[in-house]
């Protein structure tokens, strides 16, 4: 069997990963190999703070819902499980949402809430 040269393939190869850290700094842009250990990170990094992104807006709806709710005379555990008793399904974003863009809604979920409590 004849041997086969990698030119083309390799060449293709290398481009692909140096247009992927096109904006990397310095030599991570510009030498395969450097190149090719950023992005593996980057790319390890991107679905490592994929999952964090969605921990961290979370944690901001509840910092939100319990301020809004403070404002009102609860807590925010006590606002969550007032909701869950009167049936109320709204999720945290949503309610966080509420919150801040409509605090008359708000007003009337917690209202409502508070009759169940």
């Amino acid at each position: 069997m004849p041997r086969v040269k990698a030119g083309t393939t390799r060449r293709a190869r290398h481009k692909a990963i140096l247009k992927t850290t096109k904006g990397h700094r310095a030599a991570r842009s510009r030498r395969y190999r450097v190149a090719k250990e950023s992005m593996l990170h980057a790319l390890d990094y991107a679905t490592r703070h994929r999952k964090l992104k969605k921990r961290q807006n979370r944690a901001l709806a509840i910092t939100r819902i319990n301020a809004a709710a403070r404002e009102h005379g609860l807590t925010y555990s006590t606002l969550i499980n007032a909701l869950k008793k009167a049936d109320i399904t709204l999720d945290r974003k949503s309610l966080a949402e509420l919150a801040i863009r409509q605090p008359a809604a708000f007003a009337k979920v917690v209202e409502t809430a508070k009759a169940e409590f």
